[in-house]
């Protein structure tokens, strides 16, 4: 029976059993906290149907007030640095920012944290502008299901995408991509997402669940199920042991982190980090962490990590302001 039949036929917990002796015998118990840090609210595509973007593209007259401050990128980049986490990848919409505008940034957050990032910046001609800055490209497939992908993201289309990764790795850079659970697939449609990974020799995939925005078409779809979202995580890992995975979850989902790491993750995102710092959610995301046999990479209650010194000019401001959401956020538990 393979791997996706077991998830078909809901032997979650076998899968589960296998894939965690996997992930500690390939890669240890260390976890990682990620976080992506957005360049811009704006995207000239726009028409991804589970995509807050899209509910955003017709209320904004001009692409330019959507732009985040360079300013405010670097003091969150800081931030994530001082707090011991990793930057998932830097990501905007079509169209924000120039390709010379994201290759300055990249490099003054590789000067920041001392890390190349990877990069989520849309389906891109111009990798060779890219240098020591950037370690990967990451490419925002979504769903594997061609037919499916065409449907939800028609201004994507999966073979340039999967164009731009193959020239990515002839290039040296590393390899990502995107998936989301809950958009219609089924059990099934991983045989789309292994072929993926194998034909384009994929390092890293990030799993998100579906969270609904308003105004969309998913406003009033469910979110996956934990075991479901679990599973396939899990039937990935035991196919491709040696596979970096990361795993989304969100703030009225923490439970499901547990479970994902068991499943195989070797990092944690989709956190809205300064509203959960050192709240009873943020040390709720440890506790999961704790009790899944894991050890943590960073904190997200240790208020002591907050000072220190700005890196570069004009970044005092919105380093103050990070950190005084962070202090002033209520704490209900004590230490």
């Amino acid at each position: 029976m393979t791997n996706i039949q077991k998830l078909e036929d809901r032997k979650i917990l076998d899968l589960l059993q296998k894939s965690n002796q996997v992930t500690l015998k390939k890669h240890g118990n260390e976890v990682t906290l990620e976080r992506a840090i957005f360049l811009s609210w704006w995207c000239d595509k726009g028409d991804c149907s589970f995509c807050y973007m899209s509910s955003q593209k017709p209320l904004i007259s001009d692409p330019q007030k959507a732009r985040r401050k360079v300013e405010s990128i670097l003091a969150e980049a800081e931030m994530v640095r001082r707090m011991g986490w990793n930057i998932e990848f830097l990501s905007g919409g079509y169209g924000a920012f120039s390709t010379e505008e994201i290759k300055k940034i990249a490099q003054d957050i590789y000067q920041i944290t001392g890390k190349p990032v990877w990069l989520n910046v849309g389906i891109t001609k111009q990798l060779d502008a890219y240098d020591d800055e950037v370690i990967g490209v990451t490419g925002a497939v979504e769903v594997a299901n061609p037919q499916l992908h065409n449907k939800i993201c028609p201004s994507k289309p999966l073979e340039e995408i999967t164009g731009m990764i193959y020239e990515a790795g002839e290039m040296g850079f590393k390899k990502a991509i995107t998936i989301i659970l809950g958009l219609g697939e089924k059990p099934e449609d991983l045989k789309y997402l292994f072929q993926m990974i194998e034909s384009l020799e994929i390092h890293r995939v990030i799993f998100y669940s579906l969270n609904p925005h308003p105004d969309t078409p998913y406003a009033n779809t469910p979110q996956p199920a934990s075991l479901y979202y679990a599973g396939v995580v899990a039937a990935t890992r035991l196919q491709f042991p040696q596979l970096e995975i990361i795993t989304g979850t969100w703030v009225d989902n923490l439970a499901n982190i547990g479970p994902l790491l068991l499943a195989g993750a070797n990092g944690i995102t989709k956190f809205p980090l300064f509203k959960m710092f050192g709240t009873r959610h943020g040390r709720r995301v440890e506790e999961e962490v704790l009790w899944a046999g894991r050890e943590l990479k960073g904190t997200f209650t240790d208020l002591n990590c907050l000072g220190g010194e700005s890196p570069k000019s004009g970044l005092e401001p919105f380093l103050k302001r990070y950190i005084n959401s962070c202090r002033n956020n209520k704490t209900e538990y004590k230490v």
